[in-house]
């Protein structure tokens, strides 16, 4: 996707990590979508139906991309903080 970096101007400095990081290959980027939409679906269930559907879109769709951010923000906050810690704690920087 040559137009991904361009939409994500449109993403808040604040939520560019993850997937919406800038300067990452599309497979990083894949990957790191997909682990995401793994994590939701293990810990929202069909609470976080909304934002799998997005991050999957998101794989081929700059506009998806930048609205799974925003769904991400939709989910209540222990879901979010669950998701987001599981996340972290997958890709730390190992020593």
């Amino acid at each position: 996707m040559t137009d991904t970096l361009g939409h994500l101007v449109t993403v808040a400095l604040a939520d560019r990590f993850g997937p919406w990081a800038n300067g990452i290959s599309e497979p990083e980027r894949t990957a790191r979508l997909r682990c995401l939409r793994a994590l939701t679906h293990l810990i929202c269930g069909p609470r976080g139906w909304t934002l799998c559907d997005t991050l999957e879109r998101a794989e081929t769709d700059p506009d998806a991309l930048v609205r799974s951010v925003d769904e991400l923000g939709r989910l209540p906050a222990l879901d979010r903080r669950k998701i987001l810690s599981s996340f972290a704690h997958l890709h730390r920087r190992r020593r």
